[in-house]
């Protein structure tokens, strides 16, 4: 869906120049000053508008470390990008695998390569990311003497999007969603449909497959080479087509905070593969998360910030207290606070489609880097 937020930045800061837009959406392209993050679609229009600034709650909210500014570069845009002053270019990172590898390879020194269809050459960019975005948590590379910290940032769920289809689509059971993705179910209701997955190194893709039975990265009944597809972006789809989609990036996309809506793509909606719930309340741009669809123990999820777990441990040679009180849940001002104050970062993201994560206690991983 980030794909035309670039081209689209001109015309928004246009209208925030005169006052014309209370919600001023969030562009983060710019090389930062003081600390930077990369990797998920899903969480960055939210810590973009909570790094540049933003009126979304209702008052005016801004997070900053020491009186220096922050950069949180898209998903999608440009091949490459520059995050530091002085620091190498080197492909951005699609997702939150790529972010937390960029991550990895900023603390150890070794070449980050973005992978997949992005060609731009590995580069070395040790210092150039001190923070990861993840939708998902650190599956199998949780550890207790992990090197990583992933700190809950907020509360989301994983519906799926389709185009077409017939009423019986607004409802697909989970063994229905598994028969379509194996590629044994083509037709719901009479109607063809087509299983589809965002790029590979997507938190929601991965973590959708896994909340259908899967153990590998991608499902037999989609076509996935050289799958470029951005992830939580309904104009991808053709008709009978079917794709996982974070509920918080659809609520905040009909909230009008996300700058850039691919929800009015004709025809396409959302459906929901919770028995008796809806992933939303409201209507037009008042959408509300539904609180009991987020709290499904295979639909909802954590979503997190990952930071050297060094930089963050008080007596460690490399403590950075400014980075720790960002992610310090008990700070007013910090990224993962979730207060309920319309001044507060929890009620920026709530209207971005989040909720409260189910626990503040951050999660170690990956014992090698």
């Amino acid at each position: 869906m980030k794909i035309k937020k670039i081209a689209a930045f001109a015309a928004v800061a246009a209208v925030a120049v005169t006052g014309a837009a209370l919600v001023a959406p969030a562009f983060a392209e710019p090389v930062s000053n003081s600390y930077v993050l990369v990797g998920s679609d899903t969480l960055q229009d939210s810590t973009n508008a909570l790094l540049n600034g933003t009126d979304a709650s209702g008052s005016r909210v801004r997070v900053t470390s020491n009186s220096s500014t922050l950069g949180s570069f898209d998903a999608f845009g440009s091949a490459a990008i520059q995050t530091k002053p002085g620091g190498a270019y080197f492909g951005r990172p699609a997702g939150s695998g790529a972010g937390v590898n960029a991550l990895r390879a900023s603390i150890t020194g070794n070449a980050y390569s973005a992978g997949g269809t992005n060609t731009t050459p590995a580069r070395v960019i040790t210092g150039q990311v001190d923070i990861a975005r993840s939708s998902s948590g650190p599956g199998g590379n949780a550890n207790a003497d992990g090197k990583l910290l992933y700190y809950p940032y907020a509360r989301d769920a994983v519906a799926y999007a389709y185009k077409g289809g017939t009423a019986a689509w607004a409802n697909l059971t989970p063994a229905q969603l598994k028969q379509i993705f194996d590629g044994t179910l083509t037709t719901v209701d009479g109607v063809a449909i087509k299983p589809r997955l965002p790029q590979a190194g997507s938190g929601t893709r991965n973590f959708f497959l896994a909340a259908l039975g899967y153990t590998g990265t991608t499902a037999p009944g989609v076509s996935d080479t050289g799958n470029a597809t951005a992830e939580n972006d309904a104009s991808v789809l053709g008709a009978g087509e079917i794709i996982p989609f974070s509920v918080a990036s659809w609520v905040a996309q009909s909230n009008g905070v996300t700058g850039v809506s691919t929800i009015g793509t004709t025809g396409v909606l959302i459906g929901s593969p919770v028995a008796g719930q809806v992933p939303f309340t409201g209507t037009g741009t008042n959408l509300v998360p539904n609180s009991a669809f987020y709290a499904d123990t295979t639909f909802g999820r954590d979503t997190y910030l990952v930071v050297e777990r060094a930089r963050v441990t008080p007596g460690d040679a490399k403590f950075d207290q400014g980075l720790a009180d960002l992610v310090d849940a008990t700070k007013s001002q910090s990224l993962t606070n979730f207060g309920s104050l319309s001044s507060s970062p929890g009620a920026v993201k709530k209207k971005f489609g989040f909720l409260a994560p189910s626990s503040t206690t951050p999660l170690p991983a990956y014992t090698t880097l």
